[in-house]
């Protein structure tokens, strides 16, 4: 993509950027304390929690990886099926592990782990998620980095920088007001984006919606379900299903970014009626990416997708806004990206700073005023943006031709599973010893481990869906085994 941006469109998207921190800026002085800062004071309605969810998980790889799925050879619908499974495990969660978090005043979903286990336990499963989110985020921060040097020229890690710089200024002075209501904003702008895209494809056809329907049918395209029980396959019904719904499992149950929305909630009721229909919102915004990646696979094969050089297929509907859409309208879609990655972003640096404080710095330096923990929050909100755009700017490096949309939930589905083993553990009538719930996570990473090695050589490797199914049954297995034998032991011993 070597197509500047018209006057126009750089000013839409400048205003969009100056208007998150604008915002940012308004919600500066509601900031009392952490509470405050970081759960809005437990006071923000359902609807806007669930909309806050599914704009916290739509990011650029959503945005511009989900339609290169769909648009590639051999490209079909059948990733969908992993959303079936995000609404199964939504459902779980919303009624096994939900209600612990909404008791009491907690700031981060670890701090139940604490209560269950003890404090190694608690800041372990924290230290994973920190580190997890700051790789898994740093590569959608890339993504988003990638179309906006694409379109303005400037150098890649000038890019970064702007994208990276404009969420960390808006989360660190507004908190998770500005965060949530910046959602609802970017959610509107980012549909309303694709949606536009979609139609102005539709009108490129000669033939229209019968062409794109015809020639989509033809190819497979619209293909929707495989029935194969093939554990390499990423997306299978079985896949979906089983992988999905325990990968949405951890992803949503046991993951800081997720669990910090319910705690705003007003209510158990309403944090289960926002996370149950998240899954449904989010299942349709798949369909539409990839629709509009068949959109894309009809129109090349029409030859009406110009490009002078190859592209990867995360790069083609990035090609398709700056070639074929309308001057403004342009500048609506490139919004709408990063709108997507934006939101995710600032959702991973408000989480992250609130592990920080609640898991490790307010246990170590207690006692402190409501002001002091506000600063450190600030900047350690700052902190964890500096990781997020260091991992971009190592990425960009090593990270040009593959499917980012896998690396990402690669990296995801590799620790999360490990984290909620911990959580079903912790649910237990009887939960296991702390040594024991550590020496599960540890066999649970070396398992998990084991099995993604092979992706680093072969196509045939174990699909990423499996990796949080397997962390999770791994944790708890050698958990309970060990505490059995140690249990074991004890009565031996006459303790």
């Amino acid at each position: 993509m070597s197509h500047p941006l018209s006057p126009v469109d750089v000013a839409i998207v400048a205003f969009y950027l100056v208007a998150t921190i604008i915002l940012g800026a308004w919600f500066t002085r509601r900031q009392r304390n952490v509470r405050t800062y970081f759960v809005g004071d437990r006071n923000i309605s359902w609807w806007l929690v669930l909309i806050s969810i599914v704009a916290t998980e739509t990011s650029t790889v959503t945005f511009l990886s989900v339609p290169g799925l769909a648009y590639a050879n051999g490209g079909n619908l059948t990733f969908l099926q992993l959303a079936f499974g995000y609404v199964i495990g939504r459902v779980l969660i919303a009624w096994l592990l939900l209600p612990q978090y909404l008791r009491g005043e907690m700031l981060s979903a670890y701090q139940v782990l604490r209560e269950r286990f003890d404090v190694k336990v608690q800041r372990t499963a924290s230290g994973l998620f920190l580190l997890t989110r700051a790789a898994a985020d740093g590569l959608r921060l890339y993504l988003a980095a990638t179309l906006l040097f694409a379109f303005t020229h400037w150098d890649m890690r000038i890019s970064i920088l702007v994208i990276g710089a404009a969420c960390m200024i808006y989360t660190y002075l507004g908190g998770m007001h500005a965060v949530i209501w910046t959602d609802l904003i970017q959610f509107l702008i980012y549909i309303s984006g694709a949606v536009l895209a979609g139609v102005c494809l539709l009108q490129l056809l000669p033939g229209g919606l019968q062409e794109y329907v015809q020639a989509g049918e033809a190819d497979g395209k619209f293909r929707l379900f495989d029935f194969r029980f093939d554990p390499t396959v990423n997306f299978t019904l079985w896949t979906g299903l089983i992988g999905g719904s325990l990968f949405t499992m951890a992803s949503h149950g046991a993951d800081q970014m997720m669990v910090q929305r319910y705690l705003c909630s007003r209510s158990l009721g309403q944090a289960r009626a926002a996370l149950v229909l998240s899954g449904v919102v989010v299942l349709l915004q798949f369909l539409l990416f990839l629709l509009l990646g068949v959109g894309l696979y009809v129109l090349a094969q029409a030859g009406l997708l110009y490009s002078d050089h190859p592209l990867t297929n995360d790069q083609v509907f990035g090609q398709f806004i700056v070639t074929s859409l309308p001057h403004g309208l342009v500048g609506v879609v490139i919004a709408s990206v990063l709108a997507a990655a934006m939101s995710t972003l600032a959702s991973s640096l408000s989480s992250a700073a609130s592990a920080s404080v609640a898991d490790f710095y307010q246990p170590l330096r207690p006692g402190r005023s409501d002001r002091h923990y506000l600063f450190v929050s600030r900047v350690l909100t700052a902190f964890w943006g500096l990781t997020r755009i260091a991992v971009a700017l190592a990425a960009q490096h090593w990270l040009s031709t593959q499917s980012i949309v896998n690396e990402v939930l690669r990296v995801a589905g590799f620790t999360t599973g490990m984290i909620l083993g911990l959580f079903l553990l912790g649910r237990m009538a009887r939960p296991v010893g702390s040594a024991a719930a550590l020496t599960g996570v540890v066999a649970g990473f070396l398992v998990v481990g084991a099995v993604w090695l092979p992706s680093l050589w072969s196509k045939a490797a174990l699909a990423w869906p499996w990796y949080a199914p397997i962390g999770t049954l791994t944790t708890v297995l050698i958990a309970a085994i060990v505490d059995k034998i140690s249990r074991g032991a004890r009565r031996e011993r006459g303790e």
